[in-house]
């Protein structure tokens, strides 16, 4: 066997070895059993101006996969995300949509929010629906 063809087959075996590992999802990237999100959201939003306003949203879960409706004090509409182990991600259907990420740990939510490239801050409590 040449050196030429020896180093085709590792060079090969390598990029198969490779293409394989690339599919399988590394560790921290796999899927979670999602938290219990359903429910009536009050969210208490620290705005990029040190604002502060409240927004509701009502969830509605499907395994990992979560929709509802948002309401904030100048836009409402609908919304959809994921959820995976206490990761929850959503966006708002809404004329500016703002993405929300954050934790969940039993009836509280924190973390972040996106609007228009702007960024604020958010806490949430699950409550009863009004």
């Amino acid at each position: 066997m040449t050196n030429r063809r020896v180093y085709f087959l590792i060079l090969s075996f390598v990029l198969l070895v490779i293409g394989v590992a690339a599919q399988e999802p590394l560790p921290h990237q796999q899927n979670q059993t999602p938290v219990n999100v359903a429910g009536h959201w009050v969210i208490e939003a620290k705005n990029w101006n040190g604002d502060f306003d409240t927004k509701t949203v009502d969830l509605q879960q499907n395994g990992n996969e979560i929709t509802g409706h948002f309401k904030g004090p100048n836009q409402s509409g609908g919304l959809d995300g994921s959820v995976n182990g206490h990761h929850i991600v959503f966006r708002t259907k809404t004329r500016h949509p703002l993405t929300f990420r954050g934790q969940v740990q039993g009836d509280t939510m924190e973390g972040n929010f996106h609007v228009m490239g702007k960024e604020g801050q958010f806490h949430a409590e699950r409550t009863a629906a009004k």
